[in-house]
């Protein structure tokens, strides 16, 4: 993310050609500024209708803040201005960075012109920002350049720490989700809050906006591929209900992710409008601690800026660890490089058993792909492994392959291309080697935090060495009082986005509105988005069992057909619901899991319950929905320890 500019050059905006957010954001951030010359593109309705109501939500005058915060120099200018083009020329010659809004070449020109009026007090173009205020037209740069005040208006105390005061009264790093939410909720209470977000690109030269992982590479477009492969099952079943479909069905790799793309650089687009809203300071930066208090901030062009302030949050996320193998990061791609990608991947051998691995795997078999998955060991470490297998057999039942018990031992090409061929070399346990073709090699073997390069060190941080995670407190508070973190880089807690945004505002919240409420990290919900969905709250029966001990707990369970299922015919005693209760506490549920189409969906609301010290017997009480999934909660009769039937024959 950044500003749109190079050095003496300018890019402008002409919203009869800009057509697509995705485009917009690209001519407003400059790591998609590739050329200095005016954005092109093809024209686009869906696209269009995108803009147009960005546009409307937005407003012309908050459209007019979102320029002027895009450089420190912005120029609203008229294509046939002698006096506009002279001041472009004037800063072309003095070699500084600026970013011009051509209003002639805009469908909206006259309102937006209109709005700079009411603004500025002032009819004449060009009309000059300068650190987004307003400075004046042709006649006062030239005036202020005599004087020779002009590059003192570039120097304010966002660019040197200030002796006297901390600049902030809190600094976030990082502008993921978590990071995002504390930050609006702190501006809330009137507190100045700066934000510092910056995408390193992956080893295939991937990059993406404000939001974090969830919102680019992670929740948003994974959750729209499952989707995209669940419609290829709806087409085959919809026969059976009586559609009339082409038996040779064919998919669109490319305008799948165009679309998904899309929608991603609209949320981008919101979280800066959002931020600005907030009165929250967003820079496009590298942060990283230099002394205590006070931080580094590096953008893309390596433009340096120094911030101090009170308090700090660390919500740096983390990014897709590597094998450390010959070929890995040449070669293969990660969840980074995979929502993006320009091209079908092919035939495909992705490698790791998390949930990542095994959602991608699922939606990529599901989009009709040549499918497999190299396993070192065991299936969603962490999660309930009963759960677990009956994933890995659903999956296998639906044509994804498993290389159990093997490790990659070198990636090589074979042949460049979009997909191109590589050779992967792995071996098993027993010593067994293998050598196979694949178009693309995906890496899902886990994730590590970006704490170690952002000079914890120096502000005396302490993390956990072998995984570089943040130990804190129950007020998410570091070993130093003035640095908390949040999010996926703490130890011992739950990596999701909602934790994360709970966690922030909360944290704001005591930080600045004298609450004493912290995040609660127990009973916390979760879906595994495979092609059968996994939804879970509470413990795994392998941690039940350890906790409460086998006599002490009671594991009800049963298989279950989704009526949607029967017509088709399909799947018959693959859906599984299974509560694990505590018969020490009056059977309170401390497990609740469930395989079933809308996984999610179900677990939300038990999820609540649980909360509330949901009982077996309050469970039994209950009126079930008739015929949904979730309904077989409200029957449970069978325990494991009875060894009765659970198969079903109807729905």
């Amino acid at each position: 993310m950044g500003n749109s500019v190079r050095k003496g050059k300018a890019v402008f905006v002409d919203q009869t050609q800009v057509k697509s957010l995705q485009l917009y954001k690209a001519a407003m951030e400059d790591h998609c500024s590739e050329s200095p010359e005016t954005t092109k593109c093809k024209r686009d309705g869906n696209q269009d209708s995108q803009w147009k109501n960005i546009e409307e939500k937005s407003g012309v005058k908050r459209k007019i803040q979102a320029y002027i915060s895009t450089s420190d120099v912005v120029i609203f200018s008229k294509t046939t201005c002698d006096n506009c083009t002279k001041v472009k020329d004037f800063f072309d010659t003095m070699d500084l960075p600026y970013f011009a809004v051509e209003v002639d070449q805009m469908a909206d020109g006259p309102k937006l012109e209109e709005a700079l009026c009411e603004q500025t007090m002032e009819t004449t173009f060009p009309c000059v920002f300068v650190k987004q205020k307003h400075i004046g037209d042709y006649d006062d740069i030239m005036k202020l350049s005599k004087d020779g005040l002009f590059q003192k208006l570039l120097e304010t105390k966002e660019d040197k720490p200030s002796q006297d005061a901390y600049d902030y009264d809190l600094i976030v790093i990082g502008g993921g989700s978590g990071g995002l939410a504390a930050s609006k909720e702190a501006a809330k209470y009137d507190k100045k809050v700066l934000v510092l977000d910056f995408v390193s690109p992956s080893p295939q030269g991937t990059k993406w906006g404000l939001g974090g992982t969830c919102v680019n590479v992670g929740c948003i477009p994974k959750k729209l591929m499952h989707q995209a492969a669940l419609l290829r099952q709806a087409l085959k079943d919809s026969s059976k209900y009586g559609w009339q479909v082409e038996t040779n069905v064919q998919h669109n790799w490319e305008i799948m992710t165009d679309s998904i793309q899309d929608y991603i650089g609209s949320l981008n687009w919101n979280y800066r409008v959002s931020l600005m809203e907030n009165k929250v300071k967003y820079e496009n930066g590298y942060g990283e601690f230099v002394e205590p208090h006070k931080i580094k901030s590096t953008n893309s062009r390596g433009k340096v800026k120094f911030f101090t302030a009170e308090k700090f949050l660390i919500a740096t996320g983390e990014r897709p660890r590597y094998l450390g193998i010959p070929g890995d990061k040449e070669y293969c791609i990660t969840s980074d490089d995979l929502f993006s990608l320009p091209y079908s991947p092919g035939k495909t051998l992705v490698i790791g058993a998390s949930y990542v691995a095994l959602e991608c795997a699922g939606f990529l078999a599901g989009l009709g792909l040549d499918v497999t998955v190299m396993v070192r060991s065991i299936l969603l470490r962490g999660f309930d492994q009963q759960m677990a297998n009956k994933i890995g057999d659903y999956m296998e039942q639906y044509g994804v392959k498993f290389l159990r018990h093997f490790l990659p031992t070198k990636i090589e090409q074979i042949e460049a291309g979009t997909p191109g061929k590589l050779m992967v070399t792995a071996r098993s346990n027993d010593g067994t080697e293998m050598r196979e073709e694949y178009n693309t090699v995906l890496l899902a073997i886990g994730r590590d935090a970006c704490t170690r390069k952002i000079g914890l060190d120096i502000a005396g941080v302490k993390i956990n060495e072998k995984s570089g995670k943040i130990p804190v407190n129950d007020g998410e508070q570091t070993n130093v009082p003035y640095i908390y973190a949040i999010g996926d880089v703490l130890e011992d807690k739950l990596e999701l986005t909602p934790v994360a945004i709970q966690a922030g505002r909360l944290l704001a919240r005591r930080l600045y509105g004298h609450s004493t409420v912290t995040c609660d990290y127990v009973n916390v919900p979760t879906t595994v988005f495979t092609p059968l969905e996994y939804g879970a709250c509470g413990l795994s029966e392998e941690k039940a069992l350890m906790k409460y001990g086998d006599a002490n707990i009671e594991v009800y369970h049963s298989f279950f057909w989704p009526l949607e299922w029967t017509v088709p015919s399909r799947d018959n005693n693959k859906c599984y619901a299974k509560v694990i209760c505590n018969t020490k506490d009056n059977e309170r549920v401390v497990g609740f899991h469930v395989l079933a189409p809308n996984a999610g969906e179900i677990t939300q609301g038990f999820a609540a319950a649980m909360k509330c010290g949901l009982t077996k017997d309050q469970l039994d009480c209950t009126i079930g929905i008739h015929p949904v999934c979730a309904e077989i909660f409200t029957t449970l009769s069978v325990t494991k320890r009875s060894g009765g039937s659970i198969l079903q024959s109807g729905c």
